[in-house]
Parts: C-alpha cells; sequence; structure tokens
C-alpha cells in the first residue's frame, strides 16, 4: 500500500516524497482513510510507529479549502508537554512546505506578546498545552468557535493526570460539530470510558495490543539494594557493559534523582545532560537539540521526555526507577527501537519496587529477562533481596532470619521475676545494645532527686 491510495492532497503526497516516506505505516492506513471522511477517530498504537503522521497528514489534506481569520484557529491540537507540541510543529511545517498555512505554538515558558501576534494574524492550526490555551482564552486573545477538527494527542496522559477538568473546559469552547481525533499508546479501560464523552460514533483504530512493547527492543531487569550510591554504581556498570550504545536515555522519577544522577554521570566523566519540567523552556529545548545532534551520549530525564519525542537513533533506554504508572514503562522504552529499529532497554529493580515490576510485566503480558539469567525473588518480610538459583547451578542463599524472631538464649516471656532492666530487647537496631537510657540504673518511679535539679521538686515532675 501506498500514501496515493489514502486520499491525501497531491501537495500532501509530494511533501511525504520529499520527505524519504515510501509505504504508510498500519495506524497511518487504518486512521487516514476515516480522518479524510470527517469521522471521530481513537486510535491505539504503539509507540514509534507514526501516529503524529496519521492525524497531521489528513488535517493538512481537509484545510487546504478555506481562510484563516484572526484569533480564530482553524484547528486544534493539545499536546500533554511542550516538548512534544514543538515537534508537532516542526513535522507540520515540514509536510505543509507546499501549502500557504499558518501554524502556531502555544505552550508555556515563553512570551505571550509572540504568540498574541501570530494568532492576531489569522491561525490555520494551534498547538497547544491546555494550561497556556486557558490562559490565552480568559485573555480574550483568542476564540475557539471556529475549530473544525480538534485533536488530543497521548490521550491517556491528557486525560489522566489531572487534565481532565481542562479539556472539559476546552471542549465546551469548541463547536459541538468538530471533528475530535484521539491517538495514544495506552488506553486503560477507565480511560477509554472518559474518552467516549467527547467522541461522537467513533472509529476505533487498533493496529497493536494496547500497551504492547515493540518486538525490536531487547528488555532487561537488574536487581539492585536499596542504597542510591549502589544503584547509581549499577547504572554505570550496565552503560559501560552495554555494547553498541550510540546514546541513550536514563529515565528518573523524581526531579531530584534526576540532578543526582546526572551530577554522578558527569562527576565520572561521561557526557551526559539532563532534562525535567523544572527548566525553564529555553534550557529545555536547549538540551533536546543538543542530545538530538549527538553533542551529548545520555540524556537523565523525568518523564517529561517519555512521551513521542522523536529521537530515532535512541539505542538504549535505562529505567533507573521502576515507573509509579506501568503504562509510563511502555512509553519510556518506547523511545528506543523506533521506525523498524532494534533498541535495549533497561530496569534497575530495588526490593519495593516488586509490586510494580509485577504491575509492568501484567501489562505488556510478558516477562522480562533478569540479567545473567538469574531468578530474582523478593523476601518481602525481610525488605532484602535473595538469590534463587542461577543458570549456572549455583546454591540459593538461606532466607535471612526474621527480626521478631526470639532468641534461643532468651529468657521467657511469662517470668515476672525478670526485672526490666534485665528484659530483652526486642527488635534492636544498635546489635543488642541497649540504648542510653536502659544503660542508666534508675527507677524513676522512687526517684527523689531530678538530674540537675534540686530537692524542690513539685509533684506533678516526681
Amino acid at each position: 500500500m501506498s500514501f496515493d491510495t489514502l486520499g491525501l492532497s497531491d501537495k500532501v503526497l509530494e511533501a511525504v516524497k520529499a520527505s524519504g516516506y515510501t509505504e504508510p505505516t498500519p495506524i497511518q492506513a487504518e486512521a487516514i482513510p476515516h480522518v479524510m471522511q470527517r469521522r471521530d477517530v481513537l486510535g491505539i498504537a504503539q509507540t514509534g510507529t507514526g501516529k503524529t503522521a496519521s492525524f497531521t497528514l489528513p488535517m493538512l489534506s481537509l484545510l487546504e479549502k478555506g481562510r484563516a481569520r484572526a484569533r480564530m484557529p482553524r484547528t486544534l491540537i493539545l499536546e500533554p508537554t511542550r516538548e512534544l507540541a514543538a515537534q508537532v510543529e516542526e513535522n507540520l511545517n515540514r509536510y505543509s512546505e507546499n501549502q500557504k498555512l499558518n501554524v502556531a505554538l502555544l505552550i508555556g515558558g515563553t512570551s505571550f506578546e509572540d504568540q498574541f501576534k501570530k494568532l492576531d494574524r489569522g491561525v490555520d492550526i494551534l498547538i497547544a498545552t491546555p494550561g497556556r490555551l486557558l490562559d490565552c482564552f480568559e485573555r480574550g486573545k483568542i476564540l475557539m468557535t471556529g475549530v473544525e477538527v480538534m485533536v488530543i494527542d497521548e490521550a491517556d496522559r491528557m486525560l489522566d493526570m489531572g487534565f481532565i477538568p481542562d479539556i472539559e473546559r476546552i471542549c465546551k469552547m469548541v463547536p459541538f460539530t468538530r471533528q475530535t481525533l484521539f491517538f495514544s499508546a495506552t488506553m486503560p479501560p477507565e480511560i477509554e470510558g472518559l474518552a467516549n464523552k467527547f467522541l461522537q460514533n467513533p472509529v476505533m483504530v487498533s493496529v497493536a495490543k494496547a500497551s504492547s512493547t515493540s518486538d525490536t527492543i531487547t528488555q532487561h531487569a537488574v536487581a539492585s539494594d536499596y542504597e542510591d550510591y549502589e544503584k547509581r554504581a549499577k547504572l554505570r556498570e550496565l552503560i559501560e557493559g552495554s555494547q553498541e550504545l550510540k546514546n541513550g536515555i536514563i529515565f528518573c522519577n523524581r526531579k531530584k534523582d534526576v540532578a543526582t544522577v546526572f551530577r554522578s554521570l558527569d562527576r565520572h566523566g561521561y557526557s551526559v545532560g539532563a532534562l525535567h519540567g523544572d527548566m525553564d523552556q529555553t534550557s529545555r529545548t536547549a538540551t533536546l537539540n543538543t542530545f538530538k545532534d549527538n553533542k551529548i551520549t545520555l540524556l537523565v530525564a523525568s518523564d517529561v521526555a517519555a512521551r513521542g519525542l522523536d529521537i530515532p537513533d535512541v539505542s538504549h533506554v535505562f529505567n533507573y526507577d521502576v515507573p509509579v504508572n506501568a503504562e509510563d514503562y511502555v512509553h519510556r522504552i518506547g523511545r528506543t527501537g523506533r521506525a523498524g529499529r532494534t533498541g535495549v532497554a533497561y530496569m534497575i529493580v530495588v526490593p519495593t519496587e516488586q509490586k510494580g515490576f509485577d504491575a509492568i510485566e501484567s501489562l505488556i503480558d510478558q516477562k522480562i529477562n533478569w540479567l545473567n539469567d538469574e531468578a530474582v525473588e523478593w523476601d518481602a518480610k525481610a525488605g532484602r533481596r535473595g538469590r534463587g538459583k542461577s543458570a549456572k547451578g549455583g546454591k540459593a542463599k538461606p532466607a535471612p532470619k526474621a527480626k521478631d524472631q526470639k532468641p534461643n538464649d532468651a529468657p521467657d516471656s511469662t517470668d515476672t521475676n525478670i526485672k526490666h532492666s534485665e528484659a530483652p530487647k526486642q527488635n534492636n537496631k544498635r546489635g543488642g545494645k541497649k540504648p542510653y537510657h536502659e544503660q542508666v540504673d534508675l527507677e524513676y518511679s522512687d526517684a527523689k532527686h531530678a538530674f540537675g535539679g534540686d530537692e524542690h521538686i513539685p509533684a506533678f515532675l516526681r
């Protein structure tokens, strides 16, 4: 199948050929004809399969007829992050090079005045994050009554991560007769129910099992102890041992850990950058462009880089933390193995993350291989990592003794003749040594004097 059979305009087809695309991906082949027919579409496909072109190409074809008016965009594309919005703008500018269409980007971290000037000239395609769009609307700088097509990209993130009230407000601002398109790599049932509120008789386009990972990605898990310095050492070990490492993204759950891991790798001489949501937009864009241009090898990032960023040549993904949401794992490792390329994904797992690890395996419906073929078992009660028999036939270590187990020589707790000072201290974290207040041989109930006081002690202090 070729793009010529999808009903796209001649100008769009010329731009597609100039971009080097010859055949549409499965999601593009299934979704584009429905979009061209003005149908609402709910599209689900693995990350890296060309979902962005599934709505931008037909949108450009539909917009060839008509003209933009001041402050009244004709189409609206909502994105969860600034980076993803900027990437969509880049793709649209490339695909629309043969057309006289105005594309505007409305995101936080940039000047309001520059964005207002573009809106005043008239915009055919508006790409925005929900917060900045609502800010402009409340200032009276934009009217949504002319929107013909509304796209909600990364729909599960938009609906599941606090954007529901904003999306509901925006949907009330645009005409009821609009065409609505939802695209995402994951779509849990509860999120699908929310999406149906905004779609009218939608066409369900699913070219792969929801929340599945690409077969081109080799996935590994490696066990680590709790201490952060051990996790960082394990990360460096994985980086050094990775064959054919061209570049890689290291994902952390917290912005604090992003900064810590970045400083650690930089101190050890690695070519590394950092990216998280608290950085200003100029720094975020500069860091991302530096990584795209291969001027740095490693990028330590929060989940702000996990969604939709198209960097085709990423060879490795390292999960420094197990993602809090299992769906985020699909998006994280989707930064590698894109467009038919192969990729490698590692995940460092500590005992407290066992539940999250199990949730990921359940979501993707496959087992993740432990590094060195070792079977890893977690002792939940003791809070320690235990090793099962490895593939080399090694013996398993005995399970650690429970902390509340009574020693053989401990006196029986029913012996009422034992003084308080002689009673065994249970769960003592000081290796059997008594705390200081127990080493003092003093019965406080019989004390007539207080340390450091005089003989005249009020009754309530005795």
